[in-house]
């Protein structure tokens, strides 16, 4: 590990906004505790991340802090054994860059046993672009899969919120990989191309579907739905939802209320499921990275990824706060 770390910093106390600043030097006593030091290529900006980047206490659990809930790096030393120098890894979720440094910096200390390998078949760039996102995607597709929801079992498709987002562009290939018919619901209708090329057969506005807001019971338009959105947007779907539909929450961009009636579930039998994607074992986490690495020759990488220098994180954070990003914003952290 250098002497010293570049990495943004997030200090304070209280629930006034933080104090954010791009640091270069940052001393490895600084850099907190863990089994393994990580020299950073490939971290993200994700929804929390820009939260934090724009001083929010309400991702902030500690300070100081070092954002990023993300990071693919090179294993530069290891106490435990369980790595070797030169391994390549992945670390995501376990409250890095929420309550422990993040990999928003060149350099992140972590625990072994929070580290998977990166897999054969994927690069650090691409795992860093699926990060979170695509894990996230892939556990959602396995609880829909897992509730007895399969391709071809109705003529209902399977609707994905939030389509054009970092979890919703890798939902839709992964659903379309699968076999399933989908359903893009957007705010933005203008990537319905993107949409479309990711493997998505329709494109509806998000808009239209709130027109029937407040409605316990609708007409049935989904065998299932995997849900980045929560609020008013989830709520509307379940009353759109077919009998013995499945939904799976994995987001709350749009709000974390449910303004809904059991109607949906005691009239339909719908069952709504919830993804974890901070605190999954080793095992499910390889599975989700395996998984990618048999798709990555074909996912459309170049039109998903944003790829940004780590000092214009703080910059974008507004953007992808305002969910008006497409796919991913990578970064790379020695640009």
């Amino acid at each position: 590990m250098a002497n010293h770390t570049s990495g943004w910093w997030i200090s304070g106390a209280g629930s006034q906004p933080l104090s954010v600043a791009l640091r270069s030097d940052i001393s490895p006593s600084e850099l907190g505790e863990g089994t393994v030091d990580i020299a950073v290529e490939y971290s993200a900006v994700n929804y929390k991340d820009a939260l934090a980047l724009q001083g929010s206490p309400r991702v902030v659990r500690t300070s100081p802090l070092i954002p990023g809930i993300d990071a693919v790096g090179t294993v530069t030393s290891c106490t435990d054994g369980l790595f070797s120098t030169g391994d390549s890894v992945i670390l995501t979720g376990w409250g890095y860059g929420e309550q422990r440094h993040g990999g928003l910096a060149t350099s992140l200390r972590a625990d072994s046993q929070h580290l998977i390998a990166l897999p054969p078949g994927l690069s650090a760039v691409q795992a860093a672009t699926l990060g979170t996102a695509g894990f996230t995607a892939a556990l959602a597709v396995a609880k829909l899969q897992g509730a007895g929801v399969t391709p071809g079992a109705g003529d209902l498709p399977i609707a994905v919120t939030g389509a054009a987002g970092a979890v919703g562009s890798c939902a839709v290939y992964l659903l379309a990989q699968a076999g399933f018919t989908v359903t893009a619901i957007t705010g933005r209708t203008d990537e319905a191309d993107y949409l479309r090329s990711l493997g998505a057969h329709s494109v509806v506005s998000r808009q239209e579907i709130l027109t029937l807001a407040g409605k316990p019971l609708a007409k049935e338009q989904f065998a299932g739905v995997l849900d980045q959105a929560g609020g008013t947007l989830l709520a509307t779907v379940l009353s759109l939802l077919a009998a013995d539909g499945v939904a799976v929450a994995a987001g709350l961009a749009g709000g974390s209320d449910l303004p809904t009636t059991v109607m949906p579930f005691i009239l339909r039998g719908v069952s709504l499921l919830g993804v974890n994607s901070v605190t999954q074992p080793s095992v499910a986490r390889a599975e989700a990275w395996d998984l990618w690495a048999t798709h990555a020759n074909g996912f459309p990488w170049d039109s998903v990824t944003n790829m940004i220098p780590l000092a214009e994180a703080r910059e974008i954070a507004p953007t992808v706060i305002a969910g008006a990003t497409r796919g991913r914003v990578v970064v790379d952290v020695n640009a």
